[in-house]
């Protein structure tokens, strides 16, 4: 759902040296689900959540669409440690705050256990969509990662949106972290993606003419009655209603914070390249919607220890390779940002360790129960593994 975190404005100075540099920011949202203290089952925790919380975090954390979800908003960084810090900092205050509680903090795309509907938090707004768009939500919620970075202009913004289209179903599938639903392995590495894929706006960003078509489309996509606003637009990339940013959605929220700086690495590394590109004036393929589509099935599906469709060729490829293309696609950019020694090493604990749906499927085959998969989420949230 779309978050406006109150704290989350770009400091001048960082802005100045961005500037300065021609550089790009990042900054991350991550939405967790909410577990009982001793069963994998989700709980409506949230409203006792809060009132824990110590005053410092409160401006960086809100709640989400379920009672059993909330989220995190990161300020904005230049430095990719300094994001790194900052997210540290929101996951370990934030799983403290749920453990007061009673209850458990888990970073995973949908909740593992069997258990019963949830109730949605009590906001008009959540209430508006219940009431246009029915239980297209399953009652537990779905938690995902949002990745901001920077960008010059709205119109150089939606050109990088064109050029975004054929990567991100490899960086999809390396977010892959959503397996098991109601109790078993769903056969997909991020069930969430399909879930989430019932809500009318969800899907690949269209190929877009300018700025102000993309302006026309929100409108008429809210005269349809397909969302509410402009918060709604849930395309896997979209220019922030909030932020001068590119936002990239399409991810399961990963189950480290490791994870989740190779994925910000790896966006701004893709954003910043593609801006280059934009200025240089090359033009964006305009890639067929059903081959997209596909591509982002396959990656929910297959997550990176499969395959997926390389753009270029329209062939299956092992979901590695193709990942690695992008790593060195973005290389230039990654050494600019200064983030690729950082990046090189966290690719290859990806590599070694599996995707966060990998993980949870090697605790299921050596036995243990989804409650073991719970216990290992908790611990590579708090920070523990």
């Amino acid at each position: 759902m779309e978050t406006v975190t109150e704290g989350t404005e770009l400091p001048a100075e960082i802005a100045a040296e961005a500037e300065r540099h021609d550089l790009m920011t990042l900054g991350i949202e991550e939405e967790y689900l909410l577990v009982d203290a001793t069963e994998p089952r989700a709980v409506e925790a949230v409203d006792a959540v809060f009132a824990e919380l110590p005053d410092d975090l409160r401006p960086s954390v809100q709640q989400e669409y379920y009672r059993s979800q909330i989220e995190v908003a990161s300020p904005p960084r230049l430095e990719l440690g300094e994001l790194h810090d900052a997210m540290r900092t929101l996951r370990s205050g934030l799983a403290a705050a749920t453990e007061r509680a009673g209850a458990r903090l888990i970073a995973v795309g949908t909740g593992p256990a069997a258990g019963p509907n949830l109730r949605i938090v009590d906001k008009p707004r959540y209430h508006q969509m219940r009431e246009r768009f029915g239980d297209l939500s399953p009652g537990q919620g779905m938690c995902g990662t949002h990745v901001h970075v920077s960008i010059p202009d709205p119109e150089t913004g939606v050109q990088v949106l064109n050029h975004l289209r054929p990567w991100l179903p490899v960086l999809q599938a390396a977010a892959a972290n959503s397996p098991l639903y109601g109790g078993r392995d769903t056969g997909y590495a991020s069930w969430r993606s399909m879930l989430w894929e019932r809500w009318p706006t969800v899907g690949p960003t269209p190929y877009l003419q300018s700025h102000e078509h993309y302006l026309t489309l929100i409108s008429d996509l809210e005269a349809s009655g397909a969302m509410l606003d402009e918060g709604m637009l849930y395309w896997y990339a979209r220019l922030s209603a909030s932020y001068p940013t590119v936002e990239i959605r399409m991810g399961d929220v990963t189950p480290t914070l490791d994870d989740a700086m190779l994925l910000a690495a790896l966006a701004r590394g893709l954003v910043a390249t593609l801006v280059r590109e934009v200025r240089a004036g090359v033009e964006a393929p305009d890639v067929p919607s059903p081959l997209l589509r596909a591509a982002h099935w396959r990656a929910a599906h297959d997550g990176l220890e499969g395959v997926n469709i390389d753009m270029a060729t329209r062939e299956p490829r092992p979901a590695w390779r193709l990942m690695r293309q992008l790593f060195d696609y973005v290389r230039p950019e990654l050494e600019r940002h200064g983030d690729l020694e950082t990046a090189t090493l966290l690719m290859g604990r990806l590599r070694s360790n599996g995707t966060g749906a990998a993980r949870q499927r090697a605790i299921l085959a050596a036995g243990e129960p989804v409650d073991a998969v719970v216990d290992w989420l908790a611990r590579t949230t708090r920070g523990e593994e």
